[in-house]
């Protein structure tokens, strides 16, 4: 038998043709003289009929048939009758007659069924990630992620870009996260470094006057994992010569709405608002910030410098925050309600959580009696606060008020049903920090990465106040979850020199790390700029998933191993003398 059609494609068109199907065995029902068979393939299913007045060898096989059984079904197309049509798929309106049956390969009991939505540990799912892939909402999972690919490829092929390759095995240099590491069995005692991204290679690629570089890349990074992050993930990596920042976000957002018109049919509206970094701070205490709903932060800090609620006054008076969110028509909350909030707060790392209910003619609260009349409503004016509104603060440091609201602010928003999950709310964050001050290594570090330029006006800024200085650096966040970053960077000697010393490298250490792309830097650098979206995170958006590895082929687990091959796995010890490496004995 030769197949002639996929399962799912077979439609009224196709009745009375002779076909030749091939796929697994979703379901068998045997009604006496007739076996029925859902047939399956990566297309849909289709019905098979097997009567035994048309076939009878081919029906004494199908008896023997069971779930996951691969087969191959020779028959004719026919029309279903009326009260049997199945609206529920695609096939639904026709069936077809095996005329001869060819059992390809049984199959064991699977450990599970074959089926959407399905409710079983994820730790048996990817035991046996085979199966799992041949449920069909990870198989359309995965359709939906190859579409995307070639929407970014076809996007960009048109816009003049070369896809161009990066080394997998490189140098290690210091870039943020952990490296894993490589033993160079050839040169003893030396690792290459798997690529956290190819952020060096493009910019010597833009030296190399290609002008227009993309990737869709393999990006590795040993650091711990959670629901969005694996340790080997794919990237959209692109690089631009001759542009400003404009044109990069011109340029992604075109590409994003065409990715999303077509995996989706969806129209993404182009341009995308921006938000600064302190805008996005201050108005939901992150720079991923879900902006498909209100509940925006209120800085109160300076109306409480003088109040006797100590909490607030010793906040303020030692540079910190205090900010609220107005829960708007949430003042009908139960006392229970309002304490799991404080609750929260409190997980989140808050010391506790104010609050306050406005009445039509009063406040209750059990802050109240430390505010004077006046102050009391210069707050609830700030708060814009109404009869019926619920308005609760948090006093800290900056870090830990910003974060605590913002966690609390998507509690809320989810526990009032703010949220539309049909909507796809673009923002772009610009005018990030340059500079971040370590408190561990007691240095000042990139943000981003030491390759990224300040706005050029900061520049005079860099030695004296680093923490004032701006960078031409900006992020596409989408319903609060960060799709990718990117920004202009240094092409001049000198600036690059200037970043390095606030960043505390020796001119040694420099060349040690980056000696190469210094050195390229000398032959005549165009300007240039890019960006990386994490290829997986979209896909998550495209497919509905809540789970980076409902959208990746063979993921691994959170401690990073992968329970269908057993890797990370030990090896031979000849293989670890070749390489010149000891298991220390503690390990062993």
């Amino acid at each position: 038998m030769k197949r002639t059609h996929m399962c799912g494609d077979l439609r009224p068109q196709h009745i009375e043709s002779k076909v030749v199907l091939m796929g697994w065995v979703q379901k068998r029902r045997d009604l006496g003289g007739v076996i029925f068979v859902d047939l399956r393939d990566r297309s849909g299913l289709v019905q098979i009929v097997f009567d035994k007045d048309i076939n009878e060898r081919a029906f004494t096989l199908a008896d023997k048939l069971r779930s996951e059984f691969v087969i191959a079904v020779d028959g004719i197309v026919k029309k279903r009758p009326q009260e049997n049509i199945n609206p529920k798929i695609k096939t639904g309106d026709i069936e077809v007659f095996a005329h001869d049956l060819l059992i390809l390969n049984p199959s064991k009991t699977p450990p599970f069924s074959i089926e959407e939505n399905l409710k079983v540990d994820e730790g048996i799912r990817l035991k046996y990630r085979y199966l799992d892939l041949r449920r069909p909402d990870m198989q359309r999972n995965l359709i939906i992620r190859s579409m995307a690919t070639k929407a970014v490829r076809d996007f960009l092929y048109n816009r003049g870009f070369l896809e161009i390759e990066t080394p997998m095995l490189t140098k290690s240099t210091p870039e943020g996260a952990r490296d894993y590491l490589v033993p160079s069995r050839l040169n003893p005692g030396k690792f290459y470094a798997l690529p956290q991204s190819p952020q060096l290679f493009k910019q010597i690629l833009m030296v190399a006057g290609m002008e227009r570089y993309f990737q869709i890349v393999r990006c590795f990074r040993d650091e711990d994992l959670r629901a969005d992050r694996q340790p080997e993930f794919t990237q959209i990596d692109l690089e631009m010569s001759f542009v400003d920042i404009d044109d990069v976000i011109k340029l992604n957002e075109e590409m994003i709405s065409y990715v999303f018109n077509q995996t989706l049919g969806v129209e993404i509206k182009t341009p995308f608002p921006r938000l600064t970094y302190s805008e996005a701070i201050e108005k939901y205490g992150t720079d991923k910030p879900d902006t498909r709903f209100g509940l925006e932060l209120v800085d109160v800090t300076d109306l409480v410098l003088k109040c006797e609620f100590k909490v607030f006054r010793t906040a303020a008076e030692k540079g910190g925050l205090v900010k609220g969110i107005n829960a708007k028509g949430c003042g009908s909350f139960s006392r229970r309600e309002i304490d799991s909030l404080v609750d929260l707060a409190k997980e989140f790392g808050a010391k506790g959580l104010a609050w306050v209910v406005v009445e039509d003619e009063s406040i209750r609260s059990p802050i109240e009696k430390f505010f004077s009349q006046k102050e009391m409503a210069d707050l609830i004016e700030r708060m814009n606060g109404q009869p019926g509104d619920l308005l609760l603060f948090v006093a800290d440091n900056p870090k830990v008020t910003n974060f605590v609201l913002n966690q609390l602010r998507q509690k809320l928003a989810l526990k009032l049903g703010l949220i539309d999950a049909k909507k796809f709310n673009f923002v772009w964050i610009v005018e990030f920090p340059l500079l971040e001050y370590d408190e561990e290594e007691r240095r000042y570090v990139a943000m981003h990465h030491p390759f990224t330029s300040p706005v050029e006006e900061d520049i005079p800024l860099m030695e004296e106040q680093p923490l004032k200085v701006r960078a031409k650096a900006y992020d596409l966040v989408l319903n609060g979850v960060e799709l990718g970053g990117g920004s202009i960077r240094i092409h001049s000697e000198d600036l690059q020199e200037k970043m390095f010393n606030v960043l505390g490298f020796s001119k040694e250490k420099a060349k040690e790390k980056f000696g190469f792309l210094l050195e390229a830097f000398e032959y005549g650098t165009p300007p240039h700029g890019g960006i990386a979206f994490g290829l997986d995170r979209i896909v998550m958006f495209l497919t509905g998933s809540e789970n980076i590895r409902d959208v990746i082929a063979f993921p691994k687990t959170q401690n990073a191993t992968c329970l269908m091959t057993q890797a990370p796995s030990e090896v031979e010890p000849k293989q670890l003398e070749e390489l010149s490496i000891k298991i220390h004995e503690n390990l062993k």
